[in-house]
């Protein structure tokens, strides 16, 4: 089965689609998007990921700023590129032969061959786009499982994540659009953790290639620990996990919306589960098997660290 990823290719990123490289899904192409860095910085880390992983999907670059307002970015969380390290970082590599994004969606949602599955791992303005330029090509996506919101609280802000807080206005459009929307939030990924002897158990492989996923899976679980955190929530994979095997997680039917302003109210999901109190337009994650998720996405990396 044909699938499709949206993502702004950070780390978390990286492991996702390896997640979903290693299921029985068939990656039908991979569209880039701002998010944790600036565009330029996430096409070097695709061109870079897909050299050192062997990606042979296609890869095209989609919107460089989001729907409304200035570019928000992690950079002070993640650094420069987006991506921390404690040692090794990604090799620079030749530029990929980039397609239109917009162009190669309405491609493969033009393509009547199977359902049409995406997988967003940050932002939806690509997604945003699609909607008001061709509603009638976005009405073709049977699922769309996106990495973002927090049902109780936001970690870029006290009330906003980071996905949703960057393009709040691209996930209104979403949701106007009644786009088949599964929301993995933060309250469930985190419940889907990476431990230091998750790193040690990557880095007891030979070769450069493990010792680079090592170095990359510390840098990422150090932002925890440098908080006073013992283990790392991982987003991206957990979404992915989700979407290789739904049956590790229970969705649950809400009215969903993005908070488009306020100071401190921007970007926040709220959620409303009462029928009485609003339309139902979205599905978002009540539960999850976590060590079942771990599994999912610790057997990807293992395998591909021993490659």
């Amino acid at each position: 089965m044909g699938i499709w990823i949206d993502t702004d290719m950070g780390f978390d990123d990286i492991a996702a689609i390896l997640v979903v490289a290693h299921s029985d899904l068939v990656i039908d192409g991979v569209s880039l998007v701002s998010g944790n860095a600036p565009l330029s910085h996430v096409k070097a880390n695709a061109a870079s990921a897909a050299a050192v992983f062997n990606w042979t999907f296609p890869i095209h670059t989609g919107r460089e700023l989001p729907v409304l307002r200035k570019l928000e970015t992690a950079q002070n969380i993640l650094g420069q590129t987006g991506i921390p390290t404690t040692g090794r970082s990604l090799p620079p590599a030749d530029p990929l032969p980039f397609r239109d994004a917009f162009t190669a969606l309405c491609d493969w949602l033009s393509d009547g061959d199977g359902p049409k599955r995406i997988l967003a791992l940050g932002p939806l303005t690509n997604i945003a786009a699609l909607a008001l330029a061709r509603p009638d090509l976005a009405a073709r996506i049977d699922e769309l499982t996106w990495m973002g919101g927090g049902v109780t609280a936001g970690n870029h802000t006290a009330s906003a994540e980071f996905n949703a807080f960057a393009d709040p206005e691209a996930l209104a459009i979403v949701l106007v659009h009644a786009l088949p929307l599964r929301m993995i939030d933060l309250d469930i990924c985190r419940k889907v953790l990476a431990w230091p002897e998750d790193v040690a158990r990557i880095r007891e492989n030979d070769g450069e290639k493990a010792q680079l996923l090592a170095d990359l899976l510390e840098g990422y679980v150090n932002i925890a620990i440098s908080r006073g955190r013992p283990a790392m929530a991982i987003y991206d994979p957990t979404a992915a996990a989700i979407f290789v095997e739904p049956d590790i997680t229970a969705l649950r039917h809400a009215r969903i919306d993005a908070e488009l302003h306020g100071r401190h109210t921007r970007g926040r999901t709220v959620v409303e589960t009462r029928a009485s109190h609003g339309q139902f337009n979205a599905h978002f994650a009540v539960e999850i098997d976590a060590e079942r998720a771990r599994r999912i996405i610790f057997d990807a990396l293992l395998r591909e660290a021993g490659r």
